[in-house]
């Protein structure tokens, strides 16, 4: 009877993590422009004014909701609870959502985060 070996599966190896040098991070920063909202005092006033933003939408958007169960009301009477939970669910997660977005959206190009980005594509075509 041969005896069989048995192999012990492979110890995984502790991976080690390496910094860049000096000269990589140059580089680094050299390919890709920094951005305003790098600055913490850029990024604070960004952020503050997005939160502002915010505030006013969630005073908005109640608003509607209540003006739109109001009209609902009037119109259909009672009809089912669930039928008003639905609705001023969906027109607030509607707003809330797309002022988000939108407000992101203002951020990034009020900052001029947009105008820090490289275009590799733009860069090819001119070439």
């Amino acid at each position: 009877m041969a005896q069989q070996r048995q192999f012990a599966a492979p110890r995984p190896r502790a991976t080690k993590i390496r910094l860049a040098t000096t000269r990589r991070r140059s580089q680094l920063a050299y390919m890709v422009p920094p951005s305003p909202l790098d600055d913490p005092k850029t990024a604070a006033h960004a952020w503050a004014r997005y939160r502002r933003l915010m505030k006013w939408m969630m005073l908005v958007t109640v608003t509607m909701v209540v003006g739109s169960l109001y009209v609902l009301y009037r119109s259909n009477g009672l009809v089912s609870i669930h039928f008003y939970i639905a609705t001023a669910l969906g027109i607030g997660f509607a707003m809330l959502l797309t002022s988000a977005l939108m407000g992101l959206v203002f951020l990034s190009s009020g900052t001029g985060h947009d105008g820090a980005i490289s275009d590799k594509l733009e860069e090819e075509r001119n070439r």
